[in-house]
């Protein structure tokens, strides 16, 4: 059994660790500093003879002239110079100095020489001159370093924890979409933390799904296979008892319920081929504003029966172009969104469709005058058998939308429903335009 380390440690140490490192580097870069400093001083020949001269001046010549030689030496060495006598203590020296040298944890201090006899030389940096650094530099400097390194420690948290998620999600919109081959890497679904538990259970997960949707098709592939060859029987028999003079409505009534099974069946094996097979079907140029015409054509005696008027509206560039595809199966995407527009009009009421050119796409909107469905189920319109009851009931089995938007899906196009501001629904087919010769 491998050794798990948890997310929780893993964030913990970094933060921990990043702390540490903050305190060690920001203690190693202010001890160099200071000796950076200190050698500033030292490293300047000759002190001890300054300062056994500045006492000879002092003695023969007094302090003043002592005064001047020190300021004069220490001009051409870019220091303080400063000589103090036995009885005189460091009460002339400025603020900063004394606090330097009297602070117990302060280690960049003044460079002091004792001479004997009680002499000391105090010596430090003039302003601007090499190696004199204020102390709140040395606090600056670590407040710095410890922002950065913090920073950089949270980053990599941010990243070691946001990176996998971003793929986890990219993985499962792109399995949304249908590409049911994706799974998450397996750099991340071997990880020792939680992160990669989570990997693995999605891959599991999306595993059983695609094996629970894959039955699925199959049954009902199977299924509606099976039956086209008993209804086709079925549908003989109802016309040989038709012809002996059986009951006419009987008979019209089971020829009806027949047509309804094999539309049906019909309806699943084309959902399972389109499902099935995506984009690998024969394409060729399709006229759209002709296919339109068609399938309003096949659609004219239903219409009329409901008394439901169909209006086309087209602009002058859908004449024009082409779309590329498979005709049969673009006729049946746009005859289904049409039928169910006409399921769902009331009598006296019309069913619009417009066709237009946008962005080097067609457009088909096709809008009826029914009592639309809610906002929250628009995007479930288009799932295998579902159905709105509460507000477009019907008849149907709640394909025709669905079998609509493999086939728009498969011609790279997309499908989507709103309703519309005065009432009904409005669903929108976009094909992108054929350039081809």
């Amino acid at each position: 059994m491998r050794f798990r380390f948890t997310l929780f440690w893993r964030i913990f140490l970094s933060i921990w660790l990043a702390m540490a490192v903050t305190v060690v580097a920001s203690q190693l870069a202010t001890r160099f500093l200071l000796d950076r400093e200190r050698q500033a001083i030292v490293r300047q020949a000759g002190l001890q003879d300054i300062a056994g001269e500045a006492i000879n001046l002092q003695e023969q010549l007094g302090r003043a002239e002592a005064r001047r030689f020190l300021r004069m030496e220490g001009e051409r060495l870019q220091l303080h110079l400063m000589l103090i006598e036995p009885d005189q203590g460091h009460h002339r020296l400025p603020r900063m100095v004394r606090e330097r040298m009297q602070s117990n944890w302060h280690l960049s201090k003044p460079a002091v020489l004792d001479l004997g006899g009680g002499y000391q030389l105090i010596a430090w940096p003039r302003m601007g001159a090499e190696g004199w650094l204020h102390p709140g530099l040395f606090r600056m400097f670590e407040l710095v370093l410890a922002f950065v390194v913090i920073s950089l420690a949270c980053w990599w948290v941010a990243r070691f924890v946001s990176r996998p998620l971003k793929h986890m999600e990219g993985t499962a919109r792109s399995i949304a979409k249908g590409d049911t081959e994706l799974r998450v890497a397996d750099t991340i679904a071997r990880r020792r933390d939680e992160i990669g538990q989570l990997a693995a259970a999605f891959n599991a997960m999306t595993d059983r799904l695609c094996q629970l949707l894959d039955r699925h098709n199959r049954l009902l592939r199977d299924i509606s296979h099976d039956l086209r060859t008993p209804l086709a029987r079925q549908r003989v028999a109802i016309e040989l008892a038709s012809d002996e003079g059986a009951d006419p409505a009987l008979m019209e009534s089971i020829l009806r319920q027949n047509e309804r099974l094999e539309t049906m069946t019909g309806q699943i094996l084309t959902l399972y081929r389109v499902s099935e097979n995506g984009s690998a079907f024969e394409q060729q140029p399709v006229k759209p504003l002709s296919l339109i015409n068609r399938v309003l054509g096949d659609a004219g005696d239903y219409a009329e029966q409901q008394g439901i008027d169909c209006k086309l509206v087209a602009s002058d560039e859908v004449a024009a172009v082409s779309i590329l595809g498979d005709s049969g199966l673009l006729q049946r995407a746009f005859d289904n969104v049409l039928q169910n527009a006409l399921d769902h009009t009331p009598p006296g009421q019309s069913v619009g469709v417009e066709l237009s050119v946008t962005n080097g796409q067609v457009v088909v909107s096709i809008s009826d005058e029914g009592p639309g469905a809610p906002d929250e189920m628009l995007d479930q319109l288009f799932e295998p058998f579902f159905r709105a009851d509460e507000s477009r009931g019907g008849q149907g089995w709640g394909l025709g939308l669905s079998i609509a938007r493999d086939i728009i899906r498969a011609h790279e196009g997309s499908i989507t429903a709103q309703n519309r501001p005065r009432g009904g629904l409005q669903v929108t087919l976009k094909l992108p335009v054929f350039f081809g010769s």
